[in-house]
This record gives structure tokens, C-alpha cells and sequence, in this order.
């Protein structure tokens, strides 16, 4: 049995950890707790967190159009086997922004899902403007 260290944001008043001991399914940190400001270790990797869909910021999202059979064909595997690939947002302030996994995220609103597996990078405003150019 190994042990495990898991560093959660203070900002997470309720939390689930769920891990496989096979090594087929990522760790998972689902937050119950509704936006609020970080108060996260501002060192350390990527994190897996379910987030909300309407905590994520799009500002791409009107400058491109996605495909709709991609779209369908996601929301039937997504239905059957769950999203496997999280997609990934970028932290700044409390606030999250989504640049890729346009997809995947039209896919989870037209199934009505709640919520969305997300790859959480933490940084500043100006790779934020990095990322809007």
C-alpha cells in the first residue's frame, strides 16, 4: 500500500479524492464549494478538480464554431464511459478561463452535466493576455 499526499486550496470547504489503485483513472478532487477566492499554494503542478461549467470563463469561444458531429460523438461516449481526457483552465484570481477542450465542454452542455473534469494551471494575468493574443 503506498501513502499519498494530496495539498487541497484552503478555499475547498468539502472535498472527494478518488484514486485507483491500478493506476487507470487520474486522481480527482471535486470541490462542493461555488467559486470564492484562491487561497492556493501558489507552487506545485497541475491539479484534476470537477469544476463547475459556469465557473469557466470561454473568451474564445465566439471566434470559432465547433463540429457538430464531434460534438455528438463525444456526448455518446462521454453518456457511456465518462470524459477521459480532462480539459485544461487556467487559474487567475479565483477565476477560471477554458481555452481548449471546446468540445468536450459544448458536449457536457448539451448533455446537461453539472460539472467538468478540468486540468487546473495556475497563473497571472499577464499569461492570461498571453493566452487572449
Amino acid at each position: 500500500m503506498a501513502n499519498l499526499v494530496v495539498q487541497v486550496p484552503n478555499r475547498f470547504r468539502n472535498f472527494t479524492v478518488l484514486a485507483s489503485s491500478n493506476g487507470t483513472l487520474p486522481l480527482i478532487l471535486t470541490s462542493t464549494e461555488k467559486g470564492a477566492s484562491s487561497n492556493a499554494p501558489q507552487s506545485g503542478g497541475p491539479v484534476i478538480i470537477e469544476l463547475p461549467l459556469d465557473k469557466i470563463r470561454r473568451p474564445l469561444m465566439r471566434t470559432r464554431a465547433n463540429d457538430p458531429e464531434k460534438v455528438k460523438d463525444l456526448m455518446e461516449s462521454i453518456q457511456q464511459i465518462g470524459l477521459q481526457v480532462p480539459i485544461d483552465v487556467l487559474e487567475v484570481d479565483g477565476n477560471y478561463y477554458g481555452f481548449s477542450g471546446c468540445h468536450r465542454f459544448e458536449a457536457h452542455q448539451r448533455l446537461g452535466l453539472p460539472t467538468i473534469r478540468c486540468k487546473i494551471r495556475r497563473g497571472t494575468k499577464e499569461t492570461l493576455r498571453h493566452h487572449l493574443r
